[in-house]
């Protein structure tokens, strides 16, 4: 099997108009929000020196992950106009997202829309409630958990060597369990689309991911949350290592764009006050250690009972990061336990920030996915708790 060189990082030809799309919508953000709008920020030289810090992406030794309420949908990329402009023209070192895949790809990568999210660090996500892709285990939860770790291992620079595969790795051939291949520099969320695997370039390593755990919009006149989604306890679970968590709290945008507003809904509503605030860096050892430790035996347990039922099989020895094979691992109770208390953690870790905003605590109850299943809540609309919520 022949071997190449890796490149260790996109080309310019993606570079420069990834570059630019995320230069000009940061600008425009931060236009808007200190141009048309009253916005104060607290706490943000803790972002601006952990991003000083990781500028040479040589010198990351983790992963970062911003986690934050979700109020409109401009909340990203409008939040992050707060950054100063110097911070805006360095796309390794701007944040990732995720965007729904029938909002923001539908087109697949053609098509202007998907090429704005694709150039501007969106990555695709399928949701279930659309398609049948969608889930924890999609192949882009993969792509995130690799983008946050460094998957080709420390010393796996500009001179690091792969294997070309020999067969067909034509989207249409890829392996439904594994959309990825290790000399691959695409992946695929459904066996047919392409999209830029950003983790496959070194120069990617450690990289920064914000979230939306809420997973939809919500607008409640008591600037209250829904249940986190367990996406994020995956992030947490399987990235190596531990990446650096950032909780914020937003307030605002949902006033800047309602829900509720009438014509040009497009536009977003001058005047309003916007605060983005950031809480302390989470002290992953205490918070997430012993989750982290919890996952370890899991995976120990697995491995044994795996080894013992089939000792003949060699790829038990092999794990690639952000790929789960056993389905106690997925569905397993001990597993979605584990999930459950770490989607609170951090869920509690964005509360701080909230309470440090001056807003009441809120019933604990709306931290669990049980509450709304048992109000008979519908999906999306105007709720009984006098909420607005948006499948984003």
């Amino acid at each position: 099997m022949e071997t190449q060189e890796r490149p260790y990082e996109p080309p310019w030809t993606f570079r420069l108009p990834s570059t630019l799309t995320i230069g000009v919508v940061a600008f425009l953000s931060r236009s808007f929000l200190y141009a048309f709008s009253k916005t104060e920020t607290e706490g943000l030289d803790r972002l601006l020196d952990a991003l000083d810090r990781r500028k040479d992406e040589t010198k990351r030794d983790r992963g970062l992950i911003t986690v934050s309420n979700h109020l409109s949908v401009l909340d990203d990329p409008m939040i992050w106009g707060v950054l100063p402009f110097r911070y805006h023209w360095d796309s390794s070192n701007m944040r990732w997202s995720l965007g729904s895949y029938d909002i923001c790809f539908k087109n697949g990568q053609s098509g202007f829309v998907s090429g704005f999210f694709t150039y501007g660090n969106t990555l695709p996500i399928q949701r279930a409630a659309h398609s049948k892709y969608g889930g924890l285990f999609q192949p882009t939860m993969t792509e995130v958990i690799r983008l946050l770790s460094d998957p080709h291992g420390q010393l796996a620079r500009q001179q690091h060597k792969v294997p070309t595969p020999t067969q067909d790795t034509s989207p249409n051939s890829l392996p439904a369990s594994d959309p990825f291949s290790d000399s691959e520099l695409t992946y695929t969320t459904n066996g047919l689309d392409s999209f830029p695997a950003p983790s496959a370039y070194p120069s990617r390593r450690f990289s920064w991911v914000h979230i939306f755990p809420e997973g939809m919009i919500h607008q409640h006149p008591d600037k209250v949350m829904r249940y986190f989604k367990w996406g994020v306890a995956r992030l947490i679970l399987e990235t190596e290592p531990c990446p650096d968590v950032l909780p914020m709290w937003i307030d605002g945008p949902q006033h800047a764009m309602s829900e509720k507003r009438t014509w040009p809904r497009p536009l977003p509503r001058p005047g309003k006050e916007i605060s983005v605030t950031f809480g302390d860096f989470v002290d992953s050892e205490a918070v997430f250690g012993p989750f982290r430790e919890r996952w370890r035996e899991l995976k120990d347990k697995s491995r044994r009972k795996r080894l013992h039922s089939m000792p003949e099989s060699a790829e038990l020895e092999n794990e690639t990061l952000g790929e789960l094979h056993d389905d106690t691992l997925k569905f397993g109770p001990e597993a979605e336990q584990l999930r459950i208390d770490v989607t609170l953690a951090v869920r509690n870790e964005v509360l701080k920030v909230r309470r440090s905003r001056g807003l009441l605590d809120e019933d604990p109850k709306r931290g669990l996915a049980e509450t709304y299943r048992k109000e008979g809540s519908k999906r999306e609309g105007e709720m009984k708790d006098r909420s607005v919520v948006k499948d984003m």
